[in-house]
């Protein structure tokens, strides 16, 4: 969003994406079935209808959704082996749920004929949809289909008053992942369900058991069990809870962070009220509001406003509609297009444009979508500027192709006539380029999911496997001690951190569905492979002055079998260029040295000698 006058849309992103979604049908439907399976007593529900098919489950009881044995009831995910590998935070650390949720969705999972029936389906679409805590099963079901989808099907999640479901890994995952944007979570004013979790689930247990039954009876179901506990009181109790938390939240209070619930929103929230409706995607952002949205509530008509705020869905899709088609307008609003946008949004989620610390937030989550545009094109341009330098080094590459290959060939010149100087200038302009946009990501001025966007890690990838070699050499021809390229410190950052990014992809879903290799690769897939036949060769003169001298071989002929054992790994797996066999490179000299150092029966062992006597890469 351009926050420049001329540019800037009139009516807010959000606000127009809420039309759509609710003036498409689908939110009615979907409320509907939801409805139709609450009544019916049921764990769940399919029904097709026009090539969509509604998976919906229904909620009204605590029994799962109890959870005592954590402060928020949060579960590590990683206990059960259903959810995939992929679902974890980029440091390997576990997406935590919240265990009710998760236990309620394993016992549909496993204790019915849910899988075949949903794996049946001849749609071409499936929509996930539940109320209250039916939602947060609803978003396990999503996810747990999204992982192991088989054939090309359509997964989105469409939930109503749905509790939070996870931590801010769980969402760092699916961003990862790319399926954000399957989920759409609708949100009351004052439903208090979407807040609940953000406080110590000890301090909403007895008002929330009291209030469940309650939904039930408004919503026409009978089976459900009645309490003592008086409902006027339960209501204010849990607001009161969850209100403290949520304002701790949304204000920043200093000192506050060590109990700050691990859940975070993920996908999009549509925040709903008589005036309207507008959608936000960032989370941060979403948090925010979910304090904002609510806070306002009248303390009089607490209870009645909050039950029927999470039982009356239907009728405030109906009254949405309305305001669409009738907007309100804005009284004393700002003729700055940004701002109207950010009023409009504001006055349809029923908070009013005069509330400084929403418009704050929107505001704030605004400035940083800016920011985070303007340093992409930024950085498109940057790259396609730096595309002249990779053609250099492409080209210093072809070049060597008949002798011993661009690593060994490669030399610090400082003469300007010849091609190592200006491929040397490549390589340090490019190294700075990359550098940069390290640094940028780990400030966090980037999107958040652009480490994980295929253009950069493989604009990325290409980079360091085509010039890291040539700062491996550089570095040998310059170092100033007796330290390997791969010793701590040594390495640039950069290479680590762009070599964390293709691996992060690679544990994706997509990333592990990759197909095997046919033929040797262009450019050799590990880039510290020169390292590597670097630190071989200078075993191999302790390797034969121990031999001179007929002692045992110790550790540095293990090292000289492990580097052959690692080569013959990457032919076999045919990750590795085939310049690296030309005649006069470093890893045919290892060769030469390594192989006469080993015993006969080697010969007959080794597939790597095979290989290299019938020179099996041509």
């Amino acid at each position: 969003m351009d926050f420049d006058f001329q540019t800037t849309p009139r009516f807010s992103v959000g606000r127009e994406l809420a039309i759509l979604i609710t003036s498409c049908g689908i939110l009615d439907k979907t409320w509907e079935e939801i409805c139709h399976v609450a009544k019916n007593g049921v764990e769940f529900s399919l029904k097709e209808d026009e090539g969509v098919a509604y998976v919906t489950f229904p909620s009204f009881s605590t029994e799962d959704f109890n959870v005592t044995d954590s402060r928020y009831g949060e579960y590590n995910i990683e206990n059960e082996k259903i959810i995939s590998v992929c679902l974890k935070g980029t440091d390997d650390k576990p997406a935590l749920v919240h265990k009710g949720s998760f236990n309620r969705f394993l016992r549909i999972l496993e204790s019915s004929d849910f899988k075949a029936k949903v794996q049946g389906l001849k749609a071409q679409a499936i929509i996930f949809a539940g109320h209250s805590m039916g939602g947060a099963v609803a978003t396990l079901a999503t996810l747990w289909f999204l992982q192991k989808k088989a054939r090309n099907m359509s997964y989105f999640c469409i939930t109503f008053g749905s509790p939070l479901v996870g931590n801010a890994i769980l969402g760092e995952a699916i961003g990862r992942e790319d399926w954000a944007g399957k989920f759409c979570h609708v949100v009351s004013k004052y439903d208090i369900v979407p807040r609940m979790l953000l406080a110590p689930f000890e301090s909403i247990a007895k008002p929330l058991n009291a209030i469940v039954p309650h939904w039930g009876r408004m919503m026409g179901i009978n089976n459900v069990a009645t309490t003592h506990l008086s409902i006027s009181e339960a209501y204010k109790t849990l607001f009161e809870k969850v209100l403290q938390c949520t304002s701790t939240i949304a204000n920043n209070y200093p000192g506050q962070s060590g109990v700050r619930s691990p859940y975070r929103p993920i996908g999009t929230y549509m925040f709903c009220s008589t005036q309207g409706a507008a959608c936000i995607d960032n989370s941060e952002a979403v948090l925010k509001m979910l304090h904002f949205t609510m806070e306002g509530m009248p303390s009089e008509q607490l209870a009645v406003t909050c039950a029927s705020d999470h039982t009356g869905y239907g009728q405030m899709l109906e009254a949405i509609t309305k305001n669409f088609l009738n907007p309100t307008p804005i009284a004393n609003c700002a003729t700055d297009s940004f701002e109207i946008g950010i009023a409009l949004e504001l006055e349809t989620m029923g908070v009013g444009a005069q509330n400084q610390h929403a418009s704050l937030a929107l505001i704030q989550a605004g400035k940083v979508k800016k920011e985070q545009d303007m340093n992409i094109e930024k950085l498109n341009e940057d790259l396609s500027r730096n595309q002249s330098h990779m053609a250099e080094v492409e080209w210093y590459k072809g070049k060597c192709k008949k002798g011993s290959g661009y690593y060994d060939s490669f030399k610090v010149r400082h003469d300007v006539g010849n091609p190592e100087y200006h491929v040397n200038m490549a390589r340090d302009s490019l190294g700075k380029f990359w550098d940069d946009i390290v640094e940028m990501e780990e400030k966090h001025v980037l999107p958040s999911d652009f480490s994980f966007q295929n253009k950069w890690i493989n604009a990325g990838t290409a980079y360091r496997r085509l010039v890291e070699p040539l700062d491996i050499k550089y570095y040998y021809c310059t170092r100033k001690d007796n330290k390997s390229y791969l010793s701590a410190g040594k390495r640039p950052h950069r290479h680590i951190v762009l070599e964390k990014w293709m691996k992060e992809k690679d544990q994706t879903r997509i990333g592990r569905d990759k197909k095997e290799r046919t033929k040797f690769a262009s450019l050799t897939v590990d880039s510290c492979f020169w390292a590597r036949l670097q630190d071989a060769l200078q075993a191999l003169p302790n390797l034969q002055q121990e031999q001179d001298q007929h002692q045992v071989m110790n550790a540095s002929l293990q090292e000289s079998q492990e580097f052959e054992n690692y080569v013959w790994g990457m032919i076999r797996d045919k990750s590795i260029s085939v310049e690296i066999f030309l005649k006069e490179s470093s890893l045919m000299i290892w060769w030469g040295y390594h192989r006469q150092l080993q015993s006969p029966q080697w010969r007959s062992n080794s597939p790597l000698f095979n290989f290299m006597a019938y020179e099996s890469w041509k």
